[in-house]
């Protein structure tokens, strides 16, 4: 199950361009909808939900306290300033515990495959996250993948050999690549540049003279 953690928040009048001057007063502009709530523009206390947002994922249940009335929520958007790393939005969504709903959760690869050591081999992920759905609370925070039963050059697991519990339904596509041992590229990549040489030493050099006198002529 996720993890539930709570924020402080509440209602807020400003909107638009004006919430700047909630963000120079330290608050974090957001808004809270769903079926059975609408949508409600609320604010919370930056520096306190950066803080606890950093350490979730999109299928951590966040409750959302706006003055004394609690929403359980997923956080479905987040908007920063890159440049000076800080939330400037946030979008929550309102859930029922009783009726499931679709997230994205993080893949998490661990272990060590013996092709490493016995090849020199790369294991090499595919996709990152999985799309799922199920109740809110039965939500995973993150689906791991043992690669230590990998041994071989060209092992693969796909979404389809993930074994999960039976609350998850998964959405990805079951023949979606999780991850492949794959041959060291050293060998290949010395002879691509070996390759290259040799094509750059075939290469005559009146072609570039002749190329430097049709400058000439077009000046």
């Amino acid at each position: 199950m996720a993890e539930k953690i709570v924020l402080k928040a509440s209602n807020r009048k400003l909107i638009g361009k004006k919430v700047k001057l909630l963000r120079q007063e330290g608050k974090l502009p957001a808004v809270l909808y769903g079926k059975e709530v609408g949508s409600i523009s609320i604010a919370l206390d930056l520096r306190d939900a950066s803080k606890v947002l950093r350490g979730a994922s999109s299928s951590t249940l966040v409750v959302v306290d706006v003055d004394g009335k609690e929403y359980t929520t997923l956080v479905r958007e987040r908007q920063r300033d890159v440049l000076r790393d800080y939330y400037t939005h946030i979008d929550f969504q309102a859930v029922s515990l009783t009726e499931t709903v679709r997230a994205s959760v993080a893949i998490i690869l661990e272990g060590d495959s013996p092709a490493i050591d016995t090849y020199g081999a790369l294991v090499v992920s595919g996709i990152d996250s999985l799309d799922v759905e199920a109740l809110p609370q039965d939500l995973p925070e993150n689906i791991t993948v043992d690669v230590s039963s990998l041994g071989e050059i060209g092992d693969t697991l796909y979404v389809k050999d993930l074994v999960l519990p039976k609350e998850i339904t998964v959405m990805t596509d079951p023949e979606e690549l999780l991850v492949v041992i794959s041959a060291p590229q050293m060998e290949e990549e010395e002879e691509e540049v070996e390759e290259g040489e040799e094509l750059f030493g075939e290469m005559e050099e009146p072609e570039v003279i002749e190329k430097g006198k049709q400058d000439e002529d077009e000046e």
